[in-house]
């Protein structure tokens, strides 16, 4: 059994701007890079070795991916490859969400950020970005997976949202509910056929009560 590990990226400086960001190559926060340090320190705790890992071509998930492994303490390979990149966001990307949604109406909006078919002026929808992230996947993470290799994926809200919805096979109704938060590792147990057994998300222990009222 093969161990699988997500993780969305930390905060970027885009995030924080509440910008569309896509491909744009827009680097992390110093929050960003806590969250990611966070991440790996979660991920130690699981007492996981991963044997390789992948990322996006984007410096916000490089950045991430390599943070969370030195709070691990592992070297394993990395693969950077174009396909995990983010969904382009085509004419929006740079402009603020809330500006756009006056621009254009909330509902105009959510569809474009939410749906899975409906794709923002000259970018991509999250149908076209599975139709790159699930072909990877399926042709290079998947076979790592079941040689039992351990493996670790740092990318995008979106296109881990599109590699969630093929591994759990959620439905095009469904998949606009589906949030993936920033630097919180999602672990699933994998067999050898390459079959999801199970899923844990990993979140940060609350902090210790002071003990004052």
């Amino acid at each position: 059994m093969a161990k699988l590990c997500l993780i969305r990226h930390g905060e970027s400086l885009w995030n924080e701007e509440n910008r569309f960001t896509g491909w744009t190559d827009v680097p992390l926060t110093e929050k960003g890079r806590r969250e990611a340090s966070l991440a790996g320190e979660m991920l130690k705790k699981e007492g996981i070795r991963f044997d390789v890992a992948y990322t996006s071509v984007l410096s916000r998930a490089i950045e991430t991916l390599e943070i969370c492994l030195r709070a691990l303490g592992q070297n394993p390979p990395i693969i950077k490859d174009f396909h995990l990149n983010e969904r382009h966001y085509g004419d929006l990307q740079g402009l603020n969400k809330a500006e756009t949604a006056k621009r254009y109406g909330e509902d105009q909006v959510k569809l474009w950020r939410r749906s899975y078919d409906v794709k923002p002026p000259n970018g991509e929808s999250l149908k076209d970005t599975q139709a790159r992230t699930v072909p990877f996947f399926e042709n290079c993470i998947l076979p790592d997976l079941k040689m039992g290799k351990n493996v670790l994926v740092s990318a995008h809200g979106n296109s881990l949202r599109s590699i969630v919805m093929f591994l759990e096979h959620i439905s095009e109704q469904d998949i606009p509910l589906l949030e993936i938060p920033t630097g919180l590792p999602i672990l699933y147990d994998v067999d050898e056929e390459g079959r999801i057994l199970s899923k844990k998300e990993l979140h940060p222990e609350p902090e210790q009560s002071s003990g004052h009222a």
